[in-house]
């Protein structure tokens, strides 16, 4: 049984839909990060979950491995060919299958990704509201259980759906879950798969809950003294019931990239970015008290944004922060880690990440989710220095613990991969077993994308 024997099969089944050139193998071989190329050995394109099914039947049988893709913007090397085998593209399969406008619901392909699907559904009025910044695919969001700038209000991945149609690793296709808005009715296997990384089987399909768009939206940004005045602020909305859309917050040193990348003129101090949305009478006197809060924390005034294509601006700013951050050093590349605490304990987090990255060689600067209590470091380093490298992972390795220690997780929304395994003894101690022994009953064969999330050898 080999992988050669496999693709063979694959090019039988599928024709031209199965490819080895040397070009898709790199291109489904890099990651968004510092991880080196591990092109699979073959990529395919299904069209439906049958095709899927064909594909994994074939791989089995020749202990091929399988290996999920969707736009390849993951973080932690989910989606690189670890051990060779066969990428699986999902790009044909980025349909919506079916809009349930009065129940707020949509069945949607994996492919799709979450602009093309908001644009889909524009003319219904609704809209689906995780906003990982990336233009993720919808599968792929699911797979990582991500989560963004929106899940203040909002909510996750796991929170927005509703049911899944899965491959397994024997071919079977599945449905788990259903379009009611509640169930009782065995193990809740959607939110098995949600997170999973692919580890377990293929998603093939998807129903999500969907929201109404507000009448009203507002945005806006304002500058702090320093992180712990911008983050007690956030604190103090929360517990105060003012309902926010998003809260995200950035360092003086992402706002200094954020003026070269996008030619903007803002103070060189942390930064809150925050959106109201609702009835007009709503937005107006959430964004009055939340003014008054930041006053009382040292706040500036507000630059707010209530044009579509001013707060279209505003966030498209934070989603390239990655980008912007990159390009303040020519040549680099990074490792960009997040980890997620209880909020009454994030300005201590982040005070003592700043204060652990000043003392670095290094630079990283600091962006997150202050909402959730999820922040993200951008960790850059020369990508020929192993120095730096080394020390990119040991300043990783300090937040991870940090997060431990203040009870909360080493990855808010990022996902485990291959870069986060090590720390998943320690964080779920026997239950990490437990994810181990699920693996190998689904998947006794470890061809569902192996190396990451669990280890099962």
């Amino acid at each position: 049984m080999t992988i050669a024997a496999a693709i063979e099969e694959l090019k039988t089944l599928l024709g031209e839909s199965c490819t080895t050139s040397k070009s898709d193998r790199e291109i489904h071989g890099r990651s968004e990060v510092y991880y080196a190329p591990m092109p699979p050995d073959a990529v395919v394109y299904p069209t439906s979950a049958e095709e899927v099914s064909e594909i994994v039947k074939i791989c089995a049988r020749h202990d091929c491995p399988i290996v999920p893709w969707g736009t390849g913007t993951s973080l932690e090397g989910h989606a690189l060919a670890l051990k060779g085998g066969v990428t699986v593209d999902f790009a044909k399969m980025n349909h919506v299958v079916e809009v349930n406008a009065e129940d707020m619901d949509v069945r949607v392909q994996p492919g799709i990704t979450r602009m093309a699907l908001n644009e889909e559904l524009r003319a219904t009025g609704l809209f689906f509201p995780v906003d990982p910044g990336a233009n993720a695919s919808i599968g792929g969001m699911a797979s990582t259980r991500a989560s963004g700038t929106t899940t203040v209000r909002y909510g996750t991945m796991a929170d927005n759906i509703r049911g899944l149609e899965v491959v397994l690793a024997d071919g079977r296709i599945i449905r788990t879950g259903s379009r009611a808005r509640k169930t009782s009715a065995g193990y809740d296997l959607t939110h098995l798969f949600v997170g999973a990384e692919g580890t377990l089987g293929l998603i093939t399909e998807l129903t999500l809950k969907l929201q109404g768009q507000p009448e009203a939206v507002s945005a806006g940004i304002c500058a702090f003294p320093d992180m712990e005045s911008a983050v007690n602020c956030v604190m103090e909305t929360i517990q105060m019931g003012i309902p926010m859309a998003r809260i995200e917050f950035v360092d003086a040193a992402t706002t200094l990239a954020f003026n070269a990348y996008a030619g903007r003129d803002m103070p060189a101090q942390p930064h809150l970015l925050v959106e109201f949305n609702g009835s007009d009478q709503a937005v107006t006197e959430q964004s009055e008290r939340f003014g008054e809060i930041v006053a009382e924390h040292g706040g500036s005034e507000f630059e707010w944004a209530t044009k579509t294509e001013d707060r279209n601006a505003l966030w498209q700013l934070r989603h390239d922060g990655y980008y912007a951050i990159l390009a303040s050093r020519k040549g680099a590349t990074a490792m960009s880690t997040d980890i997620c605490v209880p909020i009454s304990r994030l300005a201590e987090a982040v005070t003592e990440t700043q204060k652990d990255i000043a003392d670095s060689p290094l630079d990283g600067p600091i962006l997150g989710h202050v909402g959730d209590g999820n922040f993200h470091a951008i960790l850059m380093m020369d990508p020929d220095s192993p120095e730096e490298l080394k020390e990119a992972k040991r300043l990783a390795d300090r937040m991870a613990e940090r997060a431990l220690e203040m009870g909360g997780t080493v990855t808010g929304e990022h996902g485990v991969g291959m870069g986060k395994m090590k720390y998943m003894a320690r964080e779920h101690g026997e239950a990490w077993s437990v994810m181990a022994d699920i693996k190998r009953s689904l998947d006794p064969q470890n061809i569902m994308n192996p190396g990451k999330l669990v280890q099962v050898n």
